[in-house]
């Protein structure tokens, strides 16, 4: 048996704020954040909430793959963003869709998400647990930021992308490779967390004096997470080839979290592979957190850049620190 990725499903808000709307807000300019970020333009809700854009992606992965909402075993909602801490998002979700017999619950692994909920899930089946699973990155990182801070209101998005996953019979494509996962590996830096960082609701109760109020913003400092991303990615990358008996020059298609052009580039670099296997859609979306893979994964898919028996690596990082790699055939 193998586990492999029967469907994609993507969902944006409709609203598409570009560079030049950027320079009404905050002092920046479309050159200065296209040379530093290689973004363009985002998607921000005007209304779309974290479940109801997952909802949609799971709907259009659903229907790609061609099974029922009913069919569905597990539903994994990845997540830094939900508009409730109770009910989960993915309970929402499963409302939305009508997936009765599904188990639900969210998970929060920031940029690094989808990645994370893939793992998860793959456990689950491969324990047997569970046969098939929808697991989606969703996003309104927009009510996150401070609108005010050029440092960080210029490079993030709202969004979702979806896969629906199944334990299926071994099969080999016609270039010799066996359809499926092939591995999977996942980490934490959880001493360099603060370099990315967003406040929640403070401890504050009759027993208690508040001495100050928390920053309910995202706070990043910029270098650092550059240089844990362009370090750990291509070594994660590395290690999940590894544990597949692969190289770098096997891969077809590298699918890396959009969050900006020069830590792809950089990762590029570093594994000495070609930039054209490193596949970017940050110029149009923003970096989206969990849902930049997942939306780019399903970009590709139905673009048809993806072919069967192509070999394919997913990678992330993100708040936590965190970070993750997954090398699959397609099929």
């Amino acid at each position: 048996m193998t586990i492999k990725i029967s469907g994609t499903g993507s969902a944006l808000p409709e609203k598409t704020v570009t560079n030049f709307d950027m320079e009404k807000l905050v002092e920046t300019s479309d050159e200065w954040i296209r040379e530093r970020t290689g973004i363009a333009q985002r998607r921000i809700s005007t209304g779309d909430t974290v479940s109801t854009l997952a909802a949609a992606a799971c709907q259009s992965a659903l229907e790609d793959a061609g099974v029922s909402a009913q069919d569905v075993d597990l539903i994994l909602v990845a997540t830094c963003s939900p508009e409730l801490l109770l009910p989960c998002c993915a309970c929402q979700v499963q409302s939305a869709l009508g997936a009765d017999r599904a188990v639900a619950f969210d998970l929060n692994a920031a940029c690094s998400g989808f990645l994370f909920a893939l793992n998860t899930a793959c456990a689950y089946l491969n324990a047997g647990l569970y046969r098939n699973a929808l697991i989606v990155g969703s996003e309104v990182l927009s009510k996150l930021i401070d609108w005010s801070d050029r440092s960080t209101c210029v490079l993030f998005g709202d969004g979702a992308g979806a896969a629906y996953i199944e334990r299926t019979e071994d099969r080999v494509c016609e270039n010799g490779r066996r359809v499926g996962i092939e591995s999977v590996v996942q980490g934490s830096d959880g001493a360099k967390g603060m370099v990315l960082s967003c406040g929640e609701r403070a401890v504050a109760n009759p027993f208690i004096r508040q001495e100050e109020a928390v920053w309910p913003y995202v706070r990043m400092d910029g270098q650092e997470v550059y240089k844990f991303a362009t370090r750990q990615v291509p070594r994660c990358i590395q290690e999940a080839l590894e544990m597949a008996g692969r190289t770098a020059e096997d891969v077809d298609l590298f699918v890396l979290h959009q969050a900006n052009v020069r830590i792809i580039e950089a990762v590029a670099k570093r594994l000495k592979a070609d930039i054209s296997r490193f596949p970017m859609n940050l110029s149009r979306v923003g970096n989206m957190s969990s849902a930049t893979i997942p939306v780019l994964l399903d970009e590709l898919n139905r673009g048809g850049r993806i072919k069967k028996g192509d070999r394919i690596v997913l990678s992330g990082f993100g708040a936590g620190l965190t970070y993750g790699a997954s090398v699959m055939v397609w099929g």
